[in-house]
């Protein structure tokens, strides 16, 4: 009997057929793999943190990937489920219901690969396009439609799309009303002139080209139905140096955001990093300037339907408190960021080396408001609402300061089984601009964590946090203790707590009361997981904080929780 396996997908009435080639003749060609995703809660009441549960108790995302490959086709679908979604997830547009979240069919040959249904695209580093994917923020912004890339020749690459981008999930994907287009291009001189670029050296030239489409229906305003975007980069590299450059220029884009101003926008990103044996040196500035790019002008909130992705940056934390209390998110509108870090490893045998070297890291970053001044608004193009007057401004002082950091870092391997690092962080945050806490005054934090690992053996490992933040603004100390245990290969235990114990007094009054009682509050959370093969399961049990949630300077807001999480993932 010849099998001629087909899958079959039901999505709004419609059977969608996706057909393999014969296995009987193409058993070994053919390859099937793919992943599983699931995280369920189930909510509890608890007044003192403010978490109240949902009226149906559970919220479940799941989501399972399947991707079929025969020589030079390949396919692949994604069905999700929202039963419902977990408490505030997505960062935009609430998902709801089960279906089809995600579909492609593509081909390549002779250095043409073309690709059909949804996919994900970047242009350089984003400033004028970035179709992606952050699961755990709920940020999905995929294209519908079609890609093209070529490569006519080594060291030239050339792409060329059209599409709708994913909007939210109502038992399956819906669209946004805008279409995306674009051309990109770039050239690598190496690889173009083969043997005859005789240089260490690689110069990387690259354009790009984007424009949406969105009819006007604006009964108030002449808004223009195509916005174009272009950007023109350069990353030049040696053996120590990497210099990467980008500017990206916008055509006027009236929108929700900006407050419908027929201003253009820009932006420029220069990064440049030095690296050789034991020393690394890493400076940056950016400059965005009305750089809201969506494909729908009156998209609902700042998380749906972006066309382009502004890097941040500032470090991106890891440990608990500067990663969950106040980490920065990119200010589209307008922002100036610099920064610089420098990495050194002290040798062995050296006085601040010892016996197995030292490692000290110093990273400092700010980000501040554009140096502009504000313009009379009148008839449509007048509209430009400012003018810049400087790309990069350097008044630090209020209320222009957005975000600060300075961070040092030491790390010691100080025995054969423990390694431990200490960190200092001193930080600013404009909790009024960055959180939309309007009247908040600015934030002065100093934290410490001490990270330590120790090898009981090649199997069993102990590692722990201990953190704590100064701070007489916004819910005052917190004191942060983790420790996780690992039994390799299999199990892994992990206990966390935080503790917010603020002393209110005159200085530091709670939202203007001297006489609120201060408070205490513990938010514990204790995990087990088990890992087997490419399965790995963990339950958890505790308290959620309530705040926001990043990942790469896009933040979504979380609401306090409490209760039993149960995470599935698996690979194939």
């Amino acid at each position: 009997m010849r099998l001629n396996p087909c899958i079959a997908l039901r999505r709004g009435g419609i059977l969608l057929a996706l057909c393999l080639p014969d296995l009987s003749s193409a058993q070994s060609g053919l390859q099937v793999h793919g992943n599983f995703s699931s995280d369920a809660q189930y909510y509890t009441d608890d007044a003192e943190i403010g978490a109240v549960a949902p009226p149906q108790d559970l919220g479940v995302n799941a989501w399972g990937n399947v991707i079929f490959t025969y020589g030079d086709f390949q396919a692949g679908v994604r069905l999700e489920s929202y039963e419902p979604a977990l408490l505030g997830y997505p960062a935009g547009q609430p998902y709801k219901g089960s279906g089809l979240g995600y579909r492609y069919a593509s081909y390549t040959r002779d250095d043409l690969e073309v690709t059909v249904g949804n996919f994900y695209e970047q242009f350089g580093q984003g400033l004028v396009l970035r179709s992606y994917e952050e699961r755990y923020l709920g940020v999905d912004n995929a294209l519908d439609g079609a890609r093209v890339r070529y490569r006519p020749v080594p060291g030239i690459y050339l792409k060329g799309l059209i599409g709708r981008q994913r909007f939210g999930f109502d038992n399956g994907t819906t669209k946004g009303p805008g279409v995306v287009r674009g051309l990109d291009g770039e050239l690598s001189l190496s690889e173009l002139f083969g043997e005859k670029w005789t240089c260490t050296s690689n110069l990387v030239l690259g354009g790009s080209f984007v424009s949406k489409y969105q009819e006007d229906k604006d009964p108030l305003y002449v808004l223009p139905e195509n916005v174009g975007a272009w950007a023109a980069r350069l990353n030049f590299t040696t053996p120590k140096w990497n210099v990467y450059a980008e500017y990206a220029h916008k055509i006027n884009d009236p929108n929700g955001k900006n407050g419908f101003i027929y201003k253009d926008g820009n932006a420029l990103l220069v990064n440049a990093t030095y690296s050789t044996r034991g020393l690394g040196i890493t400076a940056g500035a950016h400059a965005f300037d009305n750089m809201f790019f969506q494909s729908d002008r009156a998209a609902p909130t700042p998380f749906d339907l972006n066309i382009n992705y502004l890097p941040p940056l500032t470090k991106q934390h890891t440990y608990n408190l500067p990663a969950t209390l106040y980490p920065y998110a990119t200010q589209p509108n307008g922002e100036v960021s610099y920064q610089g870090e420098i990495f050194y490893k002290f040798k062995k045998g050296t006085p601040l080396g010892g016996k197995y070297g030292t490692k000290l890291a110093v990273n400092a970053s700010t980000a501040i408001a554009l140096d502009s001044t504000a313009v009379p608004l009148a008839g449509d193009s007048a509209r430009t609402g400012y003018r810049t007057n400087s790309l990069f401004n350097f008044d630090l002082g209020l209320p222009n300061k957005y975000f600060t950091d300075v961070n040092v870092e030491l790390r010691k391997k100080i025995g054969a089984n423990w390694e431990l690092a200490l960190t200092y962080l001193y930080l600013e945050y404009n909790i009024d601009v960055i959180q939309g806490k309007p009247g908040k005054p600015l934030v002065f934090a100093d934290i410490v964590v001490l990270e330590g690992l120790h090898n009981f053996s090649d199997r069993t490992s102990l590692r722990f946090e201990l953190q704590h933040l100064w701070s007489a603004q916004d819910h005052g100390n917190w004191a942060t203790a983790l420790a996780e245990l690992t039994f390799s290969p299999h199990w892994f235990v992990a206990a966390l707590d935080q503790f917010n114990y603020v002393t209110f007094d005159s200085t530091f009054p709670r939202e203007g009361d001297p006489e609120a009682a201060p408070e205490r509050v513990h938010y514990p959370l204790a995990s087990v997981g088990y890992i087997r093969g490419a399965n790995r399961f963990q339950l958890s049990y505790g308290r959620q904080r309530a705040g926001i949630f990043c990942v790469g300077g896009v933040c979504r807001q979380v609401p306090a929780a409490n209760g039993l999480t149960l995470s599935i993932t698996s690979t194939f």
